[in-house]
């Protein structure tokens, strides 16, 4: 037993802390493999859904408990995807969760932290239960002030799961978590960076490590850096964190004017403060808040709700509270309901625990995301012609799209799209197509899905499976009118738009992406889209990004390639059009 941890294998402590909910509380289960944990069917109902209220459903690494595990329960949320530490689940997992573990009768809501990993698989999740037909939605919070997201999350999910237990509709929770989203800012800090179970414990002479007097503010939930570090007491501590939450004249942090005559309170351990001294700061705070704000919150919440491991640190939210214009309870109402989740501090009924309920979710029926013929049909021969050009394009630029990588990133590129490519066409060479455009492209999608990691291959599910939602709006009819394809297209780039702020000028694939969309439904002309993707994709040569691993490489790189993302994109319309993709120029096939 080390003398820092006294389990040290990650992937035993994470398995077991998500067995022991279901111990402390007997109306939440656990789907081990999947690592879900969800509410239990009352009585009777396994095999039926329920009508009585959406679902709401959060999730992301492991470390941060409570959250999300331990929010579980009635009142709260409906069930809880965990990764492992600090890493956010898969789109699988995710979609298992919502499709098989959840009542989907009146919708979902998803909510998430503001992390490019849980955006991009819960989203890829979100959007594969839309294309399967469910009425899906999803909220993120980004509270802190570098935009995270951290511990204001639980006020989110406790407002708009009080909501959803009392029968309200999608829109409307939906509504109401994004209004509480957009009402919240938080801000952390911390004495020392947390050591993660497993690793090698970190050097305390590092530069990168806290000395014994420092603090440092704003530091993230995965140790992230802060806005700075000082050598300060408690009250000169708090009157910095609370000046970032409530400046107007920090331009920077300003996003959010406390102007409530009704405010909320939290006060969060993150994870390694006494509740002794949680106490004391929790005073502090409450002090300056009136005698140098003229605050005086409304509901104090004090305790460990988010936490980044053993963090040495703790975290303040503000919560504006507003009308919630639906007509019904207020922010305060919904915060004060019951709830059954251990979480949140709230104790469960004696009748949960005499009914010993242990009713499991065992059917996985839901699961499959069979796709049904829609009608919307094209010649299959020439279709599977046209794919296999494109992605053959793909695999003869991989040592291109993989150079250009190894200058401006981490060289995995080309290997991800080739692996993606080469997955489709073994798919292609044992499954016939149909003809049926969504029939085909679903199946297509699913080999993505598997062969396809990182975050290319996320971005290219999300907007894959977004384009088979999109193409059902059209069925039935005749897949050959471009009108379609460039309707849908238009419809999938404003739904992958919800999940990654890329746009053209950023110097990702998204610049090879929406030239080849406008010019298709301006003319109609494949070969001109693909041309038009192609000059876009060259164009990154020399555009400085600023998005992906790019910005924080620095270096002159960009100047000398282009975004291997948008070569890689801009090849496989060229091969799609007929086109041999070729710096030098492009010949026909």
């Amino acid at each position: 037993m080390s003398a820092r941890h006294f389990i040290n294998d990650p992937t035993a402590l994470v398995n077991a802390a998500l067995q022991s909910v279901t111990y402390t509380n007997p109306s939440v289960a656990l789907d081990a493999e999947n690592k879900i944990l969800y509410r239990r069917p009352v009585g009777d109902r396994s095999n039926n859904r329920d009508e009585h209220q959406v679902s709401l459903i959060s999730g992301g690494g492991a470390g941060h408990e409570p959250s999300f595990a331990a929010m579980v329960g009635a009142g709260l949320l409906s069930a809880a995807v965990s990764g492992t530490i600090f890493a956010s689940p898969s789109a699988e997992q995710v979609r298992k969760a919502i499709m098989g573990r959840v009542d989907t009768g009146r919708g979902a809501l998803v909510v998430v932290m503001n992390y490019t990993g849980d955006i991009l698989n819960f989203g890829m999740a979100v959007e594969k239960a839309k294309a399967a037909g469910l009425d899906v939605d999803m909220v993120v919070v980004a509270d802190d002030v570098g935009r995270r997201g951290i511990a204001g999350t639980v006020l989110v999910q406790k407002i708009a799961g009080a909501l959803a237990a009392q029968g309200r509709s999608l829109q409307e929770v939906a509504k109401v978590a994004r209004l509480v989203a957009n009402n919240l800012v938080s801000v952390g800090a911390s004495l020392e960076h947390v050591h993660v179970p497993g690793r090698a414990p970190p050097d305390p002479k590092s530069k990168d490590g806290l000395g014994f007097d420092e603090v440092e503010v704003g530091m993230g939930i995965h140790n992230e850096p802060g806005s700075g570090r000082a050598k300060v007491q408690l009250p000169e501590l708090v009157k910095t964190m609370l000046s970032q939450l409530l400046d107007q004249s920090d331009a920077d942090r300003a996003f959010l004017n406390i102007n409530s005559n009704e405010v909320v309170l939290l006060v969060n351990n993150l994870g390694g403060v006494s509740p002794l001294e949680l106490g004391g700061i929790t005073a502090e705070v409450v002090g300056q808040l009136g005698a140098q704000w003229g605050i005086r919150p409304v509901r104090v919440l004090s305790g460990t709700y988010m936490t980044s491991l053993n963090g040495l640190g703790f975290s303040i939210s503000l919560l504006n509270v507003v009308n919630t214009d639906i007509g019904g309870p207020s922010m305060i109402q919904l915060l004060d309901d019951p709830c059954e989740a251990t979480g949140w501090a709230a104790p469960i009924r004696k009748e949960t625990w005499e009914a010993k309920n242990e009713a499991t979710r065992d059917d996985n029926t839901a699961l499959g995301g069979e796709t049904k013929s829609s009608g919307l049909n094209i010649n299959a021969e020439p279709m599977k012609e046209a794919l296999t050009a494109g992605l053959q394009a793909v695999i003869s630029v991989e040592p291109d799209v993989t150079r250009y990588d190894t200058v401006v990133g981490d060289g995995d590129c080309g290997i991800g799209l080739k692996r993606g490519a080469e997955g489709i066409l073994n798919h292609l060479s044992k499954t016939k197509l149909t003809g049926d455009v969504i029939l085909d492209l679903a199946n297509i999608v699913s080999v993505v899905e598997m062969d396809m990691d990182g975050t290319s291959g996320a971005i290219y599910s999300i907007f894959l499976n977004a384009l088979v939602h999109s193409l059902k709006t059209f069925a039935p009819g005749d897949a050959t009118d471009v009108k379609i394809w460039t309707g849908a297209l238009k419809q999938s780039c404003e739904a992958l738009s919800k999940y990654t702020p890329a746009r053209p000028g950023d110097r990702t694939l998204v610049d090879a992406l929406y030239p080849f969309v406008e010019v298709l439904g301006k003319t109609g002309d494949l070969k001109k889209a693909a041309e038009a993707s192609r000059d876009a994709a060259l164009g990154t040569k020399g555009m400085k990004a600023s998005l992906g691993r790019t910005v924080y490489i620095g270096g002159s790189g960009y100047e000398e390639v282009p975004d291997p993302g948008a070569w890689g994109l801009a090849c496989f319309f060229l091969g799609l059009a007929g086109l041999m993709p070729s710096e030098e120029g492009w010949d026909t096939i």
